[in-house]
């Protein structure tokens, strides 16, 4: 089983490039892989009817006692069943329904197959977490799915709204989840259920649990997005829902249901919702002219009815129930695939312009007649068996007086009426001969005979529902497994004697039941035809999905509103909340507390002595500068001062990063400052001076306690005094820093390099407004292409040739350098140094495990170069020295990070466990190997992507945007 999940993750992958080769038969081989595990959930057969329950656990996330595991009860075999097999006629069906097409065709297949990979690891895993994980893929798959056609309106709006609603809902259900596992001890779903959790808190969770299945499930207030998701393909209706997803929810509600139908909510919820959503199901089909939008509410109305019945929780109704669970699967998903055929060969799904098709496509019809006598619950089909056993056991309870009993009884009695009404109404619309206002036949739709291969699906589910009919004893030995795992009757019921699913019970008030609602089926559809029940006005002037849509657009006016109330435009009223929210808050604790511990020291180094001052000196002498520039250089000194208190201090790690990010920051400074006016307060002076004067000594004094009273409060040792050890035992590096960095907290640094590339990209989009791509940049690759050298002429620099003789010239982007604006000492120091600090970078970055550097400090190295070739050469010089795209650069380096936490998770190991590899090489001597070398390899990248995207936004397109201003003639500064 386990191994079948991994080829559901892996097949997909592969199935694109056969698209492009083989088209639509690509189909065969996702039909394949579903069969393989079809024919395996049926080699358990005998070892699932003898009570043994196969199962097969991958020790995953041991820390959190999360684990891989299978586990194939009955109910799981039933539902493993079903997911495999109408998945892989629904593939072979694929094959004919998608002939002809390769759009858009590649993704579909692998989400399709997927999708049927994740349902099968949901209906087998026994572990509740791994469950609500697999939940969630099958949500985020089914929204690309019903989005196929991506470039409809509404297929994307249907595809959003399914995944909305059903992700909503499985996030209460996550929490529900999480409560039910703190209580119980345990994530085995097994376990759980074997002794399951009471009291109020359990209940909590219990309704929690049962908000996912029911909006999983499309049960009311959650039932409008299965309609919309019509527009989806139809493969995909057949499938996700009338087979799978949609029976996620179901099969959530029947695995919960034997050991939790007493808990106080559950009945109450199961029965008052099922049964509405069978009833307003069942009366909107009637109004539909759409055959796809009947079978969806119809289908509606059908998980309703399966919601009552297997949730009532009792043996006989779990038996009745699974035999429901099975003939709903086959005969839901033939009428879908029908109505595929149907719209296929006639491009319409539309009842009022079909007629006559019945008689030129006699086998579609038959066999469509089939799956709808046995929705309706006709002798002999599974439908019927289902109906009969249902009926009869909650008939019993109902006879003895349990009021759900009788709700559910007289809801089904109802719900089985419409459902006959609108199953004579599919077949009528689909099939029959129309006639017009004077009552003439309406001329024949022709009718184009389709591929015996497109036949082949909708014909085998729908003759599996006689055949699963007629073999009902064998089914009541499969399905009692499950079935005896319930209860005999609620409190306050005798327990009811063990029934049996078969063809013929007799005479039997369940019977009289079924024919009269049969009977009162028929009479409703020629009511509704006769008065035009589909053209009248509704009862109510809205719908759930114009409630839904209300919703949204509600959520999106109070978000416009309190945008608009608390983001003013003014970045200085901003960092004024800030820092008065910071100083109101941090202040409140501080005077609140009584027990203070200070310990302080005049300084640590002579060196502060002398350090201290100056940076002081150089914060005033800022506040009072009246130029940015003059500002700027004055902050950077305050910070230069950090990398002489650092240094000193016996942190070279820190000296070092801190000395990089200020010259970083301060080249970035430099580039923004030519944007904006060069005085401080020439365009918009500054307000209130003594106002910002007060809150920003409240901050630095307050900023200050807090370090006094923080550095006195320790009470127990700092976990730091074992670092020296950890990072030699644990990470095998002497540079703690640098350890800590990529392996002893490498979860705060992949968080800080999350923030990087928002950075990146934040600055990015500010500049390059409308097109994220730098041209202008790599233009100056062209003549590196060339392979040509490029020499110094009269006329510039220019490539090499019979005409142009001359020195080689230093930098290629010299050439688009004014000559006025050129340095030739520059140029020439940027060439003879910036391979060389590359080279210290790089040594930096491999030595740092176990000497000062490590990856940030030397991407910012790396930076620095690319800083050189850009002051030396223009925004063309960049271009040469660094043609890669940033973008790519911050995505490989996040993705080597993320690599690094996901690999050992796959070996059993904790995330961001590293490896220690060493070996001895004649020559070179003895190598050391860890592989959180591949994290800082990952770190070195990102911030060579962050600085480059720096410099092509800030320097170079602000380049451009300046020249084609004085092209312009506009004035700039």
């Amino acid at each position: 089983m386990l191994t079948l999940l991994v080829a559901f993750a892996v097949v997909p992958i592969v199935l694109p490039w056969f698209v492009a080769r083989i088209g639509a038969r690509t189909f065969y081989i996702a039909a394949a892989l579903t069969l393989i595990a079809f024919a395996q959930a049926v080699l358990q057969t005998p070892v699932v009817l003898a009570g043994g329950v196969p199962t097969e656990t991958y020790e995953w996330i041991p820390s959190l006692g999360i684990r891989l595991s299978m586990r194939m009860d009955t109910l799981g075999w039933v539902m493993a069943l079903i997911v495999t097999g109408v998945g892989a006629l629904v593939m072979l069906y694929c094959r004919w329904y998608f002939r002809g097409k390769r759009e858009g065709l590649g993704q579909f297949s692998a989400v399709l197959l997927a999708f049927a990979g994740a349902m099968y690891g949901l209906v087998l895993t026994d572990d509740i977490v791994v469950l609500v994980m697999f939940w969630e893929i099958t949500s985020v798959l089914s929204y690309l799915l019903i989005g196929y056609a991506h470039r409809r309106g509404a297929s994307r709006r249907a595809a959003l709204q399914a995944l909305l609603v059903t992700s909503v809902g499985g996030l209460v259900m996550l929490v529900g989840v999480v409560i039910m596992v703190v209580l119980s001890g345990t994530s085995s779903l097994s376990t759980i259920l074997a002794h399951p959790p009471s009291g109020a808190l359990a209940n909590a969770a219990l309704v929690m649990i049962l908000v996912g299945a029911l909006s999983k499930s499309a049960i009311f207030p959650f039932h409008f997005w299965l309609p919309g998701a019509m527009a989806a393909p139809t493969p995909v209706s057949a499938y996700l829902h009338a087979a799978a997803m949609v029976k996620a929810g179901i099969y959530l509600i029947a695995r919960f249901a034997p050991a939790f139908a007493e808990a106080g909510p559950w009945r109450p919820i199961v029965i008052g919702l099922g049964v509405f959503t069978m009833l307003l199901g069942g009366f909107q089909a009637l109004r539909e002219t759409d055959l796809k939008r009947i079978l969806a509410f119809g289908t509606v109305s059908q998980l309703g009815l399966l919601t009552v019945v297997l949730g009532y929780g009792t043996r006989n109704a779990a038996l009745a129930g699974l035999a429901l669970l099975l003939g709903h699967a086959l005969f839901k998903s033939s009428l879908f695939l029908v109505v595929g055929v149907i719209d296929r060969q006639l491009t319409t799904r539309d009842i009022n312009e079909l007629s006559g098709v019945g008689r030129q496509a006699p086998t579609l019809a038959t066999f469509s007649m089939i799956a709808v006598a046995s929705m309706i619950g006709i002798i002999p089909t599974i439908g019927f068996v289902a109906k009969e056993g249902a009926l009869s056991a909650l008939l019993y309870d109902a006879s003895a007086g349990a009021p759900r009993a009788i709700v559910a009884v007289g809801g089904i009695a109802l719900g089985s009426i419409l459902t006959t009404a609108y199953g004579i109404r599919f077949v009528w619309g689909a099939f029959w001969t129309k006639r017009d206002a004077a009552r003439q036949p309406l001329e024949p739709t022709r009718w184009p005979d389709p591929p015996m291969g497109f036949l082949a699906s909708p014909v085998i589910l729908s003759g599996l529902t006689i055949a699963a009919g007629l073999a009902a004893p064998l089914l009541d030995i499969a399905f009692s497994g499950y079935a005896d795992t319930a209860p005999a009757s609620p409190p306050g019921v005798p327990p009811q004697p063990p029934a049996h699913l078969a063809v013929w019970h007799g005479i039997e008030p369940a019977l009289w039941i079924s024919l009269a609602t049969i009977a009162l089926g028929a009479v409703l559809f020629w009511f509704a035809l006769r008065i035009g029940w589909d053209r009248r006005r509704r009862l109510l002037p809205f719908t759930a999905p114009d409630v839904y849509n209300a919703a949204l657009r509600g959520t999106a006016r109070v978000s416009v509103w309190v945008t608009s109330l608390t983001q003013t435009g003014s970045l200085p009223v901003y960092v004024g909340t800030i820092f008065l929210v910071f100083v109101a808050s941090e202040g409140t604790v501080l005077l609140a507390g009584t027990d203070w511990r200070t310990q302080l020291d005049a300084w640590h180094t002579p060196a502060q002595l002398l350090v201290a001052p100056l940076m002081i000196i150089a914060g005033i002498l800022a506040i009072r500068a009246r130029k940015r520039y003059t500002g700027v250089v004055l902050v950077s000194v305050t910070g230069l001062g950090m990398v002489v208190l650092f240094a000193t201090s016996g942190a070279p790690d820190l000296a070092l990063t801190q000395v990089l990010v200020e010259t970083v920051t301060l080249v970035a400074f430099a580039l923004v400052l030519r944007r904006i006016p060069s005085r401080m307060g020439e365009h918009n002076a500054s307000v209130m001076p003594i106002v910002r004067a007060v809150i920003g000594a409240a901050v630095g004094i307050t900023m200050a306690a807090v370090a006094v009273v923080a550095t006195g409060a320790r009470v127990a040792h700092p976990i730091s005094e074992r670092f020296p050890q950890l990072a030699y035992e644990l990470g095998h590096g002497k540079n703690v820093v640098n350890v800590a960095l990529v392996d002893l907290r490498g979860w705060d640094t992949m968080g800080e390099l999350s923030v990087l590339v928002l950075a990146a990209t934040g600055v990015a989009s500010l500049v390059f407004v409308t097109d994220r791509t730098d041209r202008l940049s790599s233009l100056a690759a062209l003549p590196v292409r060339s392979r040509r050298p490029m020499v110094e002429t009269a006329d510039g620099v220019r490539p090499q040739s019979a005409d142009t003789q001359g020195w080689r010239a230093w930098l290629v982007g010299g050439r688009h350098v004014r000559s006025e604006n050129r340095s030739l000492m520059l140029e020439v120091i940027v060439r003879i140094l910036f391979h060389t600090i590359i080279v210290v970078s790089l040594f930096l970055l491999f030595s740092g495990h176990n000497a000062p550097g490590g990856g940030f400090a030397g991407g910012l190295v790396a930076g620095m170069a690319l800083v050189m070739r850009y002051i030396a050469g223009g925004r063309y010089e960049l271009g040469a020295a660094a043609p890669a795209d940033a973008g790519r650069l911050l995505g490989v380096g996040m993705t080597l990070a993320i690599g690094c936490a996901i690999v050992p998770v796959l070996f059993g190991a904790a995330p961001l466990t590293s490896a220690f590899y060493e070996i001895t090489i004649p020559g070179l001597g003895h190598i050391e190997f860890v592989t959180s070398t591949i994290f800082d390899i990952g770190v070195y990248l990102v911030v060579i992507g962050l600085v480059l995207d720096v410099l092509r936004s800030l320097g170079a397109e602000v380049d451009r945007q300046l020249l084609e201003q004085r092209g312009q003639g506009v004035r700039v500064p």
